[in-house]
Formats: C-alpha cells, structure tokens, sequence
C-alpha cells in the first residue's frame, strides 16, 4: 500500500483520538460511555496500524523515537477510560493529553536521536 495513504490513515485517527478523548474529558456522561470508548478503540487501532505501515514501508525499523510515540499512544489511548471514571481528574487529564500530543507530535517531525 502507498504510504501516503498510511500517512493519512494514521493523522485523521489521531486527530479522531485526541477529539474524542477531549469530548470524553468536557462531557463524562454514563450514557454516551460506551459510544466514546468504541470510536477511541478503533480510532487507537486505526493509528497504531497505519503507524506500523509506515515505519515498515519507510524502512524505520524501531527507533526510539518510534518508542518513546508508541508509549504516548498507549497512554493516550487510555485517557478517555480514566475520564469516565474519575471524571474529577478532568483538568489533570487533560493536561496529561497535551502534553502526550506534543512529544509525540515532536518526535514524528524531529526524529530525535534519543538515547
């Protein structure tokens, strides 16, 4: 498959993510939980995929930078499930995504050498 489409594949689900899971830290409602965990689980599934087939057909292998992106994924990922929760801790998580957001976004531009 093209990488572009990878590429496309793997911002939108991040976009998806990062939308959802904010919409999951403004509004924690019980009844529309199921409903924001679903589109964050194949929103997170969709990214780590298409992140995958990008790093494969780019020939990457796993750099740290490709680590250091997998561990805010999987910290990301579960941002939305906390909110639910222990809707209390909104302004923390809500810190906590942004500041995910930014390595990751970081490390996808600069490819820093870490380590």
């Amino acid at each position: 498959m093209n990488p572009l489409i990878y590429s496309i594949l793997h911002v939108v689900s991040g976009f998806v993510l990062v939308g959802y899971t904010f919409s999951a830290f403004a509004a924690p409602n019980a009844e529309r939980r199921g409903f924001h965990l679903m589109i964050t689980g194949i929103a997170s599934l969709v990214m780590v995929v298409a992140g995958v087939g990008l790093l494969h057909k780019g020939g990457f292998g796993w750099p740290m930078w490709a680590l250091v992106k997998v561990g805010c994924w999987l910290l990301l990922s579960g941002l939305a499930g906390i909110a639910f929760r222990a809707p209390s801790l909104k302004n923390v998580l809500a810190l906590i995504a942004v500041a995910l957001v930014t390595v990751a976004v970081y490390c996808a531009y600069m490819k820093p050498a870490l380590g």
